[in-house]
């Protein structure tokens, strides 16, 4: 496949590393627009030697390619931890107010504990110093290792339902509202899987002709 257009680099991170926060942690999710399926967020503490990796924006890369940079990533973390908002929650929260919370829960579990972040364009309430870019994932070397995280670990996961839900088509679309997801609902419904708050969901419930079946 072509070479990314953007190489990541250290610039944030040097930004928290020039005031004494060197434990920096990468943060990113993956599945906030799809329609069912959990959002996932991962973040990643890299050691803080500015050396380059081969990590990129997980939407640059093959799927080959992410599960393997994913594995380089947990074999090089300082620590690193990944954290679901499911279905419920989401509709419950909101999806922000999900990924906030699913991003909160992975902080919590990074061991040792970081000292500042950089996100993609994710606002956390957190006491500690934050950088929330845009498209950070194609321009932090910590982001882009958390996107790897996320990525992969939710492609596992919507394999998975795939298995529970199967007619979905889960496995390949991921959740996301490809037409072959548009097909199988009205064939088959809305499953517990799925958004019950996102618009075409909700469409789908408030109008009996369309469900078929609810599962």
């Amino acid at each position: 496949m072509p070479a990314p257009s953007v190489t990541p680099d250290w610039a944030f991170e040097r930004e928290h590393w020039r005031r004494g926060h060197f434990r920096v942690a990468g943060v990113d999710e993956a599945g906030r627009g799809a329609w069912a399926g959990p959002v996932t967020v991962a973040a990643v503490i890299l050691p803080g030697t500015a050396q380059d990796y081969p990590f990129r924006d997980s939407k640059q890369l093959s799927a080959a390619q992410r599960e393997e940079y994913a594995a380089e990533v947990r074999r090089v973390a300082v620590t690193w931890a990944v954290e679901h908002a499911w279905p419920q929650e989401i509709d419950r929260l909101n999806i922000l107010g999900a990924t906030h919370a699913a991003a909160l829960r992975a902080l919590a579990r990074l061991s040792p504990a970081p000292q500042a972040l950089v996100t993609d364009y994710l606002r956390l309430r957190v006491d500690i110093p934050i950088s929330a870019p845009p498209k950070a994932d194609a321009l932090s070397y910590s982001v882009a290792a958390a996107s790897l995280l996320a990525k992969t670990e939710r492609d596992r996961l919507m394999l998975e339902l795939d298995a529970q839900h199967p007619g979905y088509g889960f496995a390949g679309h991921k959740g996301y509202g490809a037409p072959a997801h548009r097909a199988a609902l009205r064939d088959l419904g809305v499953s517990g899987a799925h958004r019950r708050s996102y618009a075409p969901i909700r469409a789908l419930l408030d109008d009996p002709d369309g469900l078929p079946r609810l599962l």
